[in-house]
């Protein structure tokens, strides 16, 4: 009985693992994605207990199974561990004239606690906030307690879970929200003038998420991932990009957005820094995402403190050095992967309301 039951448990943990290799954009399969670590966990578990309980073709047939999941969910989450190599070099002790702090939260509209969110801010200082989900109400709990500090903004008050504020220290020139793909969910890119004088281009993006409450299948998000990534790989400027992916590091869609645009993730080489589900410890993934061109070093990048969200704000302090750039590990796109963003990109623009429609 605990044999036939172990087995049944590692060939489930197989099939979910198997799932994301179909080529469908349906929520339900691209929802395999996401719980890559808790599925090789799972796989580590039932394999030990196999061993330990099981006898005879059962155990052998139960191990390999287990032993398939651990090793497909290890080559996808690996990178994203300090046991591979940083793909952003680390800042040099230098001083901080160049230094850029940035700090993302989706506060999660319902979510009524702005003062513990605004405390995290007024502790770290960041150069710039940007917050998903705020709307009206939160627009005016932010704009009340940060407007006099951060006195360059871009606000964007909705009430559809699309709304997004971003605040500045420093100014922002030829701002633009844009609806690229659907007339309902904006994002924001403007230029940010730099103490030290550089001009960085920044995008702030919140697509929409596959999810049976959202939408049925992943083209809206991956659609506006790669058209975004499109026009950076075009300019090859000093550039970042933040916000709520609804999309973990590790997926097909965010490996292709990175590949399209030469984008690099401070996080390959350091950790997951997971920052959803707030609520469940056991089923989080990294949502929220900070990535920066070629021309950034990384000084520090954390997790903050819950407050309310279902999300955890993240915080990351990048050091402006386009002079090492060559010591980053650039990603570039091949021939297959730039013909599935134009394929992706041109299906959505036939079905979307975007002005890139």
């Amino acid at each position: 009985m605990i044999d036939a039951g172990l087995a049944i448990v590692a060939a489930l943990l197989l099939i979910a693992t198997l799932i994301p290799f179909l080529h469908l954009r349906h929520w339900w399969v691209r929802g395999f994605d996401f719980p890559r670590l808790q599925l090789a966990v799972a796989g580590l578990v039932v394999g030990l207990l196999a061993l330990w309980l099981s006898t005879g073709s059962w155990r052998i047939g139960t191990i390999a199974a287990c032993l398939l999941v651990i090793a497909i969910q290890g080559r996808h989450i690996l990178p994203w561990t300090p046991l591979w190599r940083k793909q952003v070099t680390d800042a040099s002790d230098d001083g901080d004239w160049r230094d850029l702090t940035l700090l993302v939260a989706n506060v999660l509209t319902p979510n009524r606690n702005a003062a513990g969110l605004l405390r995290q801010i007024q502790a770290e200082r960041p150069d710039l906030v940007l917050t998903l989900e705020s709307d009206a109400w939160w627009g005016e709990q932010l704009g009340d307690s940060l407007d006099s500090d951060w006195p360059y903004s871009v606000k964007v008050p909705l009430d559809n879970l699309y709304g997004m504020h971003l605040f500045s220290r420093e100014p922002l020139e030829d701002v633009e929200v844009k609806w690229l793909i659907q007339s309902d969910i904006p994002s924001i890119h403007a230029w940010l003038r730099m103490a030290c004088g550089a001009k960085i281009r920044i995008h702030a993006v919140h697509p929409r998420p596959p999810a049976p409450s959202e939408s049925d299948e992943s083209l809206w998000r991956d659609a506006e991932l790669l058209l975004v990534g499109k026009g950076i790989h075009q300019h090859e400027q000093p550039t970042l990009l933040f916000g709520d992916l609804n999309d973990v590091a590790w997926s097909g869609t965010t490996r292709r957005f990175c590949h399209i645009s030469g984008m690099l993730d401070p996080r390959r080489g350091r950790g997951m820094h997971s920052t959803f589900h707030a609520d469940y410890p056991f089923l989080r993934w990294p949502l929220d995402h900070i990535f920066v061109s070629e021309h950034f070093t990384l000084r520090g990048m954390r997790r903050l403190e819950a407050f309310g969200s279902d999300h955890f704000p993240i915080l990351a302090t990048l050091c402006y050095r386009p002079g090492r750039a060559d010591e980053n590990d650039t990603p570039e796109a091949d021939r297959e992967e730039r013909e599935q963003a134009a394929e992706t990109i041109q299906k959505a623009r036939r079905e979307g309301d975007g002005e890139a429609c």
